[in-house]
């Protein structure tokens, strides 16, 4: 079936239905890969230069990812309960100009270090602090919008729109990130090694002076082109505790099972409690402990509690066994290429086994994977066991991404539309608290040689998001697998053989 055969079923069925605009498409993609090109460029970047700025010490690359965890760990629902009040215009304003602006001045203040070392005796202090405190608000800003775009936008587009469109809207946006995580990266390593370290943080100021514009251009233009996306941020502001029906994907995925609706729905004293300005982030947590999807969000949450990934830790510790550095770099490379497969991978799985299910069989493929870096920890030769950590870390991807859209798209589904920006920032907060336990992990573990009880402690936390979320399936589901189903295969198998 063609696609124009598809849209006219789809008119007849829904009289409502509007396809979306493939520009409006577009410019929300290009959009978004202009902010995320620059949070990950930055994200690479910054190790780079507080290490040259304080050579032999790790010191102030540390303390600038606690700073950074630390920040949305603790202003994470804040920023959810912003992005939920203000209008989305507001939200885009704010959010577009902060992250570019905090990153302007990051570069300008780290090329002034690098520039002029003898400041350091002078003003080393306050510089530092400058580019602690613009990347703390360039990340605030960059978790507002994506909580705008991924946990709002997205669902209200997909609205009326044929089944599996969610899906791969979320798939499009996750492989941009990627995308972004894999060639960032080598762009500004390009700069470093063939111009400067200076000239990687010029280019990084200027880059944003250009993208501020566009971004803001881009992203406007699809406020203003799809009628939906105006009509709700309408409403909401007339109502905003009125809550529409979410979407029915997963919903009709389990209709016929024994789902309690009623946590779905806040109660008015959820709603009392979040309005006190003095609590916000305890009417946001409320919030969040009351959805139906809390022990997915914590599932993969725990995922963040690790040393499994190509991070500064492991990549310290690869550097220490001798990998060169060209090759930490192909293997990182190939981890974000593994990643962008799940995103094309994950909405042919869902919608043949549907959302929670493929949530369960990605959780549980990456664990099976990880049983790589844990063998590597009884292989005596340093490269082999090197070798065997980096290929268990980059193959886990595909199972890690996949069950991230899953559990992003149960949010979507399952969460009011009134509690959806605030549960997304409680989210990413208990992530960036997760990631700053990794951090402190580190520390107190900070032996190279003892890196194997880091591995082991990762594996642990990732078991445990896989149980969490088990029973997460068996509570809603009351059943893991269709064993009449399977049988039924295993006879048409052996029928078929005899």
């Amino acid at each position: 079936m063609g696609d124009a055969e598809l849209e006219a079923r789809q008119c007849l069925i829904n009289p409502e239905y509007d396809p979306l605009p493939t520009s409006l498409l577009r410019c929300l993609y290009v959009g978004h890969f202009l902010s995320r090109w620059s949070a990950r460029m930055w994200e690479f970047s910054v190790a780079l230069y507080m290490i040259n700025i304080w050579p032999d010490s790790l010191l102030l690359t540390a303390l600038y990812g606690v700073v950074e965890s630390a920040s949305v760990a603790l202003f994470g629902p804040i920023i959810g309960e912003w992005v939920n009040t203000l209008a989305y215009v507001k939200v885009l304003q704010l959010w577009t100009v902060s992250q570019n602006l905090s990153f302007i001045a990051a570069g300008v203040a780290v090329m002034v270090l690098l520039v002029y070392s003898s400041l350091k005796s002078i003003i080393f202090t306050p510089l530092v602090l400058v580019t602690y405190l613009s990347g703390a608000v360039a990340v605030l800003s960059t978790l507002a919008g994506t909580i705008l775009i991924e946990r709002e936008w997205v669902v209200v587009m997909s609205e009326d729109q044929p089944t599996g469109v969610l899906a791969k809207l979320n798939s499009v946006l996750r492989r941009i990130d990627l995308v972004c995580k894999l060639c960032a990266p080598v762009v500004s390593g390009f700069i470093v090694s063939f111009v400067s370290l200076t000239a990687s943080a010029i280019f990084l100021a200027l880059w944003n002076v250009v993208s501020v514009c566009v971004e803001y251009w881009l992203l406007s233009s699809v406020y203003e082109g799809i009628p939906a996306l105006r009509l709700k941020d309408s409403n909401r502001k007339q109502n905003p505790s009125s809550d529409p029906e979410p979407s029915k994907s997963i919903s009709e995925q389990n209709s016929d099972l024994p789902i309690e609706n009623k946590n779905n729905i806040p109660s008015p004293e959820t709603h009392a409690f979040g309005c006190f300005s003095i609590l916000p982030c305890l009417g946001a947590w409320k919030v969040y402990l009351n959805q139906e999807v809390v022990l997915p969000g914590l599932s993969l949450a725990l995922l963040f509690f690790t040393v499994l990934s190509f991070g500064s830790l492991m990549t310290a510790v690869l550097e220490w066994e001798g990998i060169p550095a060209y090759q930490i770099g192909i293997a990182r490379g190939i981890s974000a290429i593994v990643g962008i497969t799940a995103t094309f991978t994950y909405p042919i799985l869902e919608s043949k086994i549907a959302t929670l299910r493929t949530g369960l069989w990605s959780i549980w493929s990456q664990w099976s994977i990880l049983l790589i870096c844990v063998g590597s920890i009884w292989v005596k030769n340093k490269l082999p066991s090197a070798y065997m950590l980096m290929s268990g870390v980059a193959a886990s991807r595909l199972g890690l991404w996949m069950f991230d859209l899953a559990v992003i798209q149960q949010m979507q589904d399952q969460v009011p539309a009134s509690d959806r920006c605030i549960v997304g920032g409680v989210q990413n907060s208990i992530q960036s608290a997760m990631d700053l336990l990794g951090y402190i992990m580190g520390v107190i573990v900070s032996n190279p040689e003892h890196f194997w009880v880091l591995i082991l402690i990762s594996f642990v936390i990732v078991t445990s998001a896989a149980i969490l979320y088990t029973l997460h399936i068996w509570r809603v589901r009351k059943h893991l697998f269709h064993f009449d189903k399977l049988y039924g295969l295993t006879q048409r198998f052996l029928g078929s053989s005899s």
